[in-house]
C-alpha cells in the first residue's frame, strides 16, 4: 500500500452529495417561481436572478418551464452559501407566516361553527374574548345562519358571521 492510498485527504463532496445539493437548489428555484410579486419582492435576489425568475414564471408549457427552472437553478448554484441561506430564511419565514394565518382562519371557522351550533352559550364566550363586539349583530347573524341551514339555502349569513369574527379579531390583535 502506498502512502497516497492511506492518506485521508478530502477531495470535496461526493458525487451523491453534489447531486443532493443540486436537487435542493432546483427545489428552491421552483419555490421562487411560484411566489407572488409581493412575496418575491421580499427575497434578497440580485437583478439578474430576479429577471430570470420572472422569465421562468412567464412560461406556461411544463417542459419549457422545467428547462427554464433548471437554468435558474444553475444560476443559483453560482451564489455563495450565505446568499442561498438568506433566500431560504425569507422563504421559511414566509411559509411560517402563511401557516399561522391558515391556523387563525381555521380557529375562526371553528368559532363560527360553534356559534351557529350552540347559540347564546358560545356567544357569551365570544363577548368575553371580544368585549367591543356588537351582541345584537352577532345574534342576528347566528339566527339567520341557522334559518339558512334549515332551509338549505346558501350560507350567506354564515359567511357574514365569519367576516365579522375576522374583523373583530384583526381589531383586537
Amino acid at each position: 500500500m502506498s502512502n497516497d492510498e492511506t492518506d485521508d485527504a478530502f477531495d470535496g463532496p461526493s458525487r451523491s452529495q453534489r447531486r443532493r445539493d443540486a436537487t435542493a437548489i432546483f427545489k428552491l428555484a421552483e419555490s421562487l417561481v411560484i411566489l407572488t410579486d409581493a412575496q418575491l419582492s421580499r427575497v434578497p435576489l440580485d437583478q439578474d436572478l430576479l429577471v430570470e425568475v420572472r422569465r421562468t414564471r412567464a412560461i406556461h408549457q411544463p417542459i419549457a418551464r422545467k428547462r427554464e427552472t433548471q437554468y435558474l437553478a444553475k444560476l443559483m448554484r453560482r451564489l455563495e452559501p450565505e446568499e442561498i441561506d438568506a433566500i431560504r430564511l425569507v422563504l421559511d419565514i414566509d411559509r411560517q407566516q402563511s401557516h399561522r394565518e391558515t391556523a387563525l382562519l381555521h380557529q375562526l371557522e371553528a368559532l363560527r361553527d360553534r356559534l351557529i351550533a350552540e347559540g347564546d352559550a358560545a356567544l357569551e364566550d365570544v363577548l368575553v374574548q371580544y368585549p367591543d363586539a356588537d351582541r345584537q349583530q352577532l345574534r342576528n347573524l347566528i339566527r339567520q345562519a341557522n334559518v339558512e341551514a334549515k332551509k338549505q339555502k346558501p350560507p350567506k349569513a354564515s359567511r357574514e358571521l365569519f367576516r365579522t369574527l375576522r374583523d373583530m379579531q384583526s381589531q383586537a390583535g
